[in-house]
């Protein structure tokens, strides 16, 4: 396997220092991503969520219905409370006696 950089490059590297990346001012705005994805496939997810539920209905699979729901259930929640994921794992992080400070 051929190197990546050689060592001329190791050494421009080391006399650079460490690269650091910066914003810019011509980087695309994020701020509002994640309320437009969760605006956009909240509703997608729902009727996804309702069709299947109907379609479990319909041909009588009650365990796989109640199964699915449980499902959708979870999944609805770490969707639409973003915040959930870090609170869980805190919980969890603290439970088993670790500092998360």
């Amino acid at each position: 396997m051929l190197p990546l950089l050689t060592s001329a490059a190791y050494a421009a590297a080391d006399l650079a220092g460490p690269i650091v990346l910066a914003a810019t001012e011509d980087a695309p705005d994020t701020s509002g991503l994640a309320d437009f994805l969760r605006g956009f496939f909240g509703p997608l997810f729902l009727v996804i969520v309702s069709v299947v539920a109907i379609f479990f209905l319909f041909t009588r699979e009650i365990t796989r219905f109640a199964q699915f729901i449980v499902l959708a259930i979870f999944i609805g929640i770490v969707f639409y409370v973003p915040g959930i994921i870090e609170v869980t794992a805190v919980a969890i992080a603290r439970a088993m006696g670790v500092s998360t400070e």
